[in-house]
């Protein structure tokens, strides 16, 4: 009991940020309103349905769940993100969940809510879907499901959970599918920590027990998480991309690599075909209280005519860096300064650097060489281009902090695996100067 309330109190703070990050919206400027529904159909748990249809539908419209924090509710998902403003633009209906009991947080971690059909919020929630594909005459090939921190749990859970109703999910803030699993409802520490590694067929295959004998299509993912997120460890961020990438058969290594905003990376992970089927977007030094771009989550699922990563060109080409213009910095130790930070766990961790041009020579793109230990990995970066993902790193300037002048720092990172060997490296030129390491 006192873990489920440090639970509650871990994510009621972590709501309350949230709340202050997203009143920045006004509610959308249409005769349509937020409305409740009752006897919508099964809901063992109780929860309460609240539906936001447009004044103008598409023909036939699709749906989209948007789930709240702990402590949140439909009424604030609905103020403080756009979902339903870009619904009056692309005709699609909000499905708006909200929980009743004292936690306001989503069950993501009993066997019922975890299994197809098994109960709990997972079924009401689409019970929810269900109703409103009947009484709208929705298209039932495009229902998706988003949500943040307790909601983006949940969508994991209703893509693993459901594949035969949802077609993709944008989860901000989450864990994987099953990593939150108890057998008592308490918080996870091991999970919300990043204790909880596994292989990708491991996380694959707690998905495709949730539905046995399932076989057809699987939800395409999307997923948003900061790396500096308090509450649930950004570890969760790389064991998600390896249980998606897993569940929809496509490769760990990305098939393009772009940022979209100064501290974003976006990799996407396609299939033979083209298809995008799971983005990733990792936000640098970004808390858990992370900004919900609706925008990028109705473009992945394709509602807003562009044909999202279904319709016509579904990649962008791999973004690398140019080799440094630059001309070298002086030799000697006195040309750069490293700090070099490590985070580990059971077979991984994570790298933050901090890069100081302490010459008197301005940089104009750049490039920092080192060496993983033997056993070292990368399995994803920020703010960097890394090549290769072990042995003699090169990570190299992305388009937005190329500019290094004296005296100013740089911050980059990636996470990467270990077989046990944690030493970290001894040494890292800058340019070609050696640096210090401190």
């Amino acid at each position: 009991m006192r873990l489920l309330t440090r639970m509650v109190a871990a994510l009621a703070t972590a709501g309350l940020l949230l709340i202050a990050g997203l009143t920045a919206f006004s509610p959308p400027a249409s005769a349509a309103t937020l409305t409740e529904v009752t006897n919508f159909g099964q809901n063992p748990s109780n929860l309460r349905m609240f539906l936001y249809v447009p004044d103008r539908l598409a023909q036939p419209p699709a749906v989209v769940v948007a789930m709240h924090y702990c402590t949140g509710s439909a009424q604030a998902m609905y103020t403080g993100t756009q979902f339903a403003s870009l619904a009056d633009r692309y005709g699609y209906i909000v499905i708006y969940p909200e929980v009743t009991r004292s936690s306001r947080c989503f069950d993501v971690s009993s066997a019922a809510t975890l299994q197809h059909n098994g109960g709990s919020d997972s079924l009401g929630i689409v019970s929810m879907v269900r109703y409103v594909l009947q009484r709208y005459n929705a298209d039932s090939n495009r229902v998706f499901a988003t949500g943040i921190s307790s909601g983006a749990m949940m969508t994991n859970v209703l893509l693993g959970a459901y594949p035969d109703v949802f077609r993709a999910g944008a989860a901000f803030a989450g864990v994987p599918f099953g990593c939150f699993a108890t057998t008592s409802g308490e918080w996870n520490s091991d999970c919300a920590n990043g204790r909880i590694v596994r292989t990708p067929q491991q996380w694959g295959d707690l998905v495709r027990a949730a539905y046995p004998g399932y076989n057809g299509p699987r939800p395409r993912m999307q997923l948003w998480h900061g790396t500096n997120d308090e509450i649930l460890s950004y570890v969760n961020f790389q064991e998600a991309i390896k249980q998606w990438t897993n569940v929809l058969g496509v490769s760990q290594t990305p098939t393009s690599t772009d940022y979209p905003q100064p501290n974003w990376t976006r990799t996407r992970y396609a299939d033979s075909a083209g298809v995008v089927q799971v983005e990733a977007i990792s936000m640098q030094g970004v808390t858990h209280n992370l900004p919900v771009s609706a925008a990028d989550a109705i473009r992945f699922f394709g509602l807003d005519g562009s044909g999202g990563p279904t319709g016509g060109p579904t990649t962008s080409p791999p973004v690398t860096s140019s080799p440094p213009t630059s001309p070298s910095l002086p030799g000697g130790s006195d040309s750069c300064r490293v700090s070099y930070t490590m985070n580990t766990w059971n077979t991984g961790f994570t790298a933050a650097i901090t890069i100081t041009n302490t010459s008197s020579t301005p940089v104009n793109g750049w490039a920092l060489t080192f060496t993983l230990p033997s056993g070292q990995n990368i399995v994803s970066g920020w703010n960097a281009t890394y090549s290769p993902s072990s042995g003699a790193i090169t990570a190299r300037n992305v388009s937005y902090n190329a500019s290094v002048p004296p005296g100013a720092s740089v911050d980059i990172g990636f996470q990467a695996t270990h077989t046990g060997n944690t030493s970290e490296p001894t040494a890292f030129q800058f340019n070609g100067a050696n640096c210090t390491v401190v």
